[in-house]
Parts: structure tokens; C-alpha cells; sequence
């Protein structure tokens, strides 16, 4: 499967950015728990079904993504472990981990944001979604409000980095 870029068609674009919009809200959230401001929805049949925003911090774990999340609320709602007719929309390309869930969910596109060239496995360090070998696949669009994305990650770390710089001259 090959990665779509999102001049391919006005709708499906306009679709994708309104979805990721929606992405970016959840991502929001993150950013006011001084979280990393990631955020994601799973859309199905042109509806949200499943939210979620990084919240490792908060929550103490290392699997509080915001995949993770937005992946265990759309099963419920779906009754089924299985997101076959899902999209999922994240603002930063998922980690190993989240790929893998991808994957085992079986949902069939995913539509990202901003890529992650240091631990992104949807194309940067790996691609987990297109390994032929496994019994699923996910189509991939990247690059949907990439700099809206892209910008909130970088503020956020620019802060984060002034905020230790105080922290330390303080001690």
C-alpha cells in the first residue's frame, strides 16, 4: 500500500482536516496537563467514535497513549475488538507500540499529522503499518494539517525546555 498525500481529492482532504481538527482538540487537552500534545480519533461511518490524548505522565504509564485510548473507547462503542470500517486520525505518527494496535485492531487507514523521525513507525524509523507479512495492512495519508501539528509540538517543547532551563538555575 502506498502513502496518499492529501491533494488527492478536495473532499477526501477537506474530510481528513476536519477529522484532524478534531485530533488536535484531544492534543489540546494533553498540552494543558503538560502532557506531550498528542491527540486521536477514530472515526466510523463519518462519525467520532473513540477519542484519546497522551496522558503517560498523568496516568503514570507508558501505555496512556493517545492511540490506546482512543482505540479501547472505539472498541466499546463498537462492541468489537475489530475497527475494520475505521479511520484512525492522529496529530504525531504513531510509535511502535500504537502501530501495533493499529494493526491488531485491523483498522484499514490512518491519517497523521506531523511524522516523527525519531521514533515514528509509520514510515520514519519503521513502517509497521505495510510489513507484508503480517495478516493486516493499513493505508496511510500523512502530512494533514502538518504544520498546525507540527507547530504545537515543537511550542510545546520549546517550553518545556525553557521551564527545566529556570528549574535548574533555581537550584
Amino acid at each position: 500500500m502506498k502513502d496518499r498525500n492529501q491533494n488527492e481529492s478536495c473532499e477526501a482532504s477537506g474530510t481528513d482536516e476536519k477529522f484532524m481538527r478534531q485530533a488536535i482538540k484531544q492534543a489540546k487537552k494533553a498540552y494543558a496537563l503538560d502532557e506531550t500534545p498528542i491527540g486521536c480519533v477514530i472515526v466510523h461511518e463519518g462519525k467520532v467514535i473513540g477519542r484519546g490524548y497522551n496522558r503517560r505522565n498523568t496516568d503514570k504509564s507508558p501505555l496512556a497513549h493517545a492511540e490506546i485510548t482512543a482505540i479501547r473507547k472505539a472498541s466499546r462503542k463498537i462492541g468489537d475488538w475489530r475497527l475494520e470500517e475505521c479511520t484512525l486520525y492522529v496529530t504525531l505518527e504513531p510509535c511502535q507500540m500504537c502501530a501495533g494496535a493499529i494493526i491488531q485492531a485491523r483498522i484499514p487507514r490512518v491519517v497523521v499529522g506531523c511524522m516523527n523521525p525519531k521514533a515514528g513507525c509509520a514510515g520514519s524509523v519503521l513502517n509497521l503499518l505495510h510489513v507484508e507479512r503480517f495478516n493486516h495492512q493499513a493505508e496511510l495519508t500523512t502530512g494533514v494539517l502538518e504544520e498546525e501539528c507540527s507547530g504545537m509540538m515543537k511550542q510545546f517543547f520549546k517550553e518545556l525546555r525553557a521551564r527545566k532551563k529556570r528549574e535548574k538555575g533555581k537550584n
